[in-house]
């Protein structure tokens, strides 16, 4: 049997033995098989000597050969004793001992077992949804919005209204890197644009001019300008307003009603929104249950598994700030800050 020393909770430590003149037969064995066809100036394939070989890989051939060796025995190890690893194992050499042998350690921690906690006393509420008129018209509303079409006035712009302008802004008299934009375009009220660039753009026509200030906010994300007042130079282009499709025949069709049947569309929809309604509603319930087995299940996790899952959601958070244009070490990201998620 195999002697599983007990460390922590989930902590465990075995001890292993590899016989000596195994690790040397197979080291001899693929030092062999490299002399086949290994290639070294003065030497014609498969003839270079032994001992040469030796001499330039041997090591790296005995550290292949003993990691291969303590992995098969760790592994012969953790079956006989029927153990479920989590993580990785930390393999160390014993110093002394039997010369024919070499003696290694691996610490490593189990899974642990998991026994339900009494759920007799839980209560799962099951939320009653009914969709009705009013939410297939909203979905009618967000759908319409989604085939939004922008159109030319003539009028002043007005909030909810897309705006192609040109503008050019300095500070101090002088241009600043972003301050300037051609055939930019961009919806009044959308909250895209600062307070002041929008109110600026409020009541322009197309075709007209204006110059006004701004502050940028001390936190602006462009450090070099954040607090820093500038001069803009606003031309507008265009202004076009948003309309919405009528509910018709063709609306239907657009939404794969072929004979563009309105009375279906809606039906359709309908059946939609319950599918999806029950699926969230299954989604709940599913939460509560699952919350419920983890308030009445102790249960303490594999630390070196906490450590790898909060590892890799650090290297996303980090992949994330640099796809939104921020170097690594503008905002340190601590490990142990992740793990309590």
């Amino acid at each position: 049997m195999a002697n599983v020393e007990t460390l922590g909770t989930l902590e465990r430590r075995v001890s292993m033995s590899v016989p000596a003149a195994e690790i040397e037969r197979e080291v001899d064995t693929r030092l062999k098989k490299l002399a086949r066809n290994v290639k070294m100036p003065g030497f014609r394939p498969g003839k270079v000597p032994l001992k040469l070989i030796a001499q330039t890989y041997g090591p790296q051939v005995r550290s292949e050969v003993l990691s291969d060796a303590v992995q098969k025995a760790f592994t012969d190890v953790v079956k006989e004793a029927n153990l479920k690893v989590a993580g990785f194992p930390r393999i160390e050499k014993k110093d002394g001992g039997d010369t024919a042998a070499l003696e290694f350690s691996a610490t490593f921690e189990v899974y642990p077992e998991v026994k339900l906690g009494d759920l007799a006393g839980v209560t799962i509420e099951r939320p009653q949804v009914a969709v009705d008129d009013a939410a297939v018209d909203k979905t009618i509303g967000i759908l319409r919005k989604q085939r939004v079409r922008f159109v030319s006035v003539e009028h002043a712009a007005k909030e909810g209204e897309r705006l192609t302008v040109d503008f050019s802004g300095t500070i101090d008299g002088e241009p600043f890197a972003g301050g300037k934009g051609e055939n930019f375009v961009f919806a009044l009220g959308e909250g895209r644009m600062l307070p002041e660039f929008d109110a600026a753009a409020q009541g322009m026509r197309a075709g007209e001019t204006k110059t006004f200030e701004l502050t940028f906010p001390a936190d602006y994300h462009g450090k070099e300008v954040a607090g820093k007042r500038a001069s803009f130079e606003l031309s507008v282009k265009s202004v076009e307003e948003p309309r919405l499709p009528e509910v018709d025949a063709a609306f239907a069709k657009s939404l794969g009603i072929a004979e563009g049947d309105v009375a279906k569309m809606r039906s359709e929809i309908r059946a939609n929104v319950e599918r999806e309604t029950n699926k969230r509603i299954e989604a709940r319930v599913k939460a509560q249950v699952l919350q419920a087995l983890l308030d009445r299940t102790p249960l303490e996790l594999p630390k070196s598994l906490v450590q790898m899952e909060a590892q890799q959601l650090l290297e996303r958070a980090a992949a994330d700030l640099q796809a939104r244009g921020m170097k690594p070490g503008q905002i340190p990201l601590d490990p142990a800050a992740f793990e309590a998620t």
